[in-house]
């Protein structure tokens, strides 16, 4: 597990690092989390034995920040393997401090761009891919930086099963009508809202976060979009 200090090239994200790590997570990241790292020269190929205990499906979250979601999910579907992406070493951190404390065997970490996994995986290797508020890049010339492009919804679609769902959540307007425009624009998805309460009620099972918390007090109002992978 490497990280760089040049953010210059990071097309998604923003920062690295964060504040400086205490002593607790620090040890975590260093002597936890390379049990559950997916390495660079790991064999994808067959994403359903990369875990330790027998899963009957695998799920994607992209940039699970402090791992909440990711966490409470694997904890709540045993039989589905979790595969979290996260570059920021300070969330990483986190999660690999939480799982210090309670290990998890259906749960597998890529310590970097998620991009650089999903284009090692096999087509149709996916049933779920979460996408929890990512960074909006609110400014219009930061817009490619946006991890919903077109050439991602294209990556997506190739790794998704047929019937396999994109789940994606943010608290600002523009880039949920950004997204939504731009996953619509792919033949392989439909979006499945057939009601308002489809977009704007979280899904079944949902944790909300410290950050979505300060979200709808500041007013931002989430929205939750999901997909379905043609079949």
């Amino acid at each position: 597990m490497a990280f760089g200090d040049n953010d210059e090239d990071r097309a998604f994200y923003g920062r690295r690092h964060g504040k400086t790590l205490r002593d607790v997570p620090r040890r975590a990241l260093q002597e936890t989390l390379p049990a559950y790292e997916i390495s660079a020269s790991a064999d994808v190929s067959t994403p359903i034995t990369l875990f330790r205990a027998p899963v009957q499906q695998v799920s994607l979250e992209i940039g699970f920040g402090g791992g909440e979601h990711l966490l409470a999910a694997a904890a709540h579907n045993p039989d589905i393997g979790y595969i979290g992406a996260e570059a920021f070493v300070n969330g990483l951190a986190k999660i690999a401090a939480r799982l210090n404390e309670t290990p998890c065997d259906n749960l597998r970490i890529h310590s970097d761009d998620a991009v650089s996994l999903i284009d090692r995986l096999p087509d149709a290797s996916l049933d779920t891919v979460h996408l929890y508020y990512p960074d909006p890049w609110r400014k219009r010339r930061h817009w490619k930086r946006r991890f919903l492009s077109h050439e991602n919804v294209a990556r997506l679609a190739r790794v998704l099963k047929p019937g396999g769902k994109l789940l994606f959540a943010t608290d600002w307007a523009n880039y949920a009508a950004f997204g939504l425009s731009t996953v619509r624009a792919n033949p392989h998805f439909t979006w499945t809202a057939k009601a308002p309460s489809d977009w704007l009620e979280p899904w079944e099972g949902w944790v909300r976060t410290r950050y979505e918390a300060k979200a709808i007090r500041e007013g931002r109002c989430p929205s939750y979009l999901a997909f379905e992978r043609s079949r």
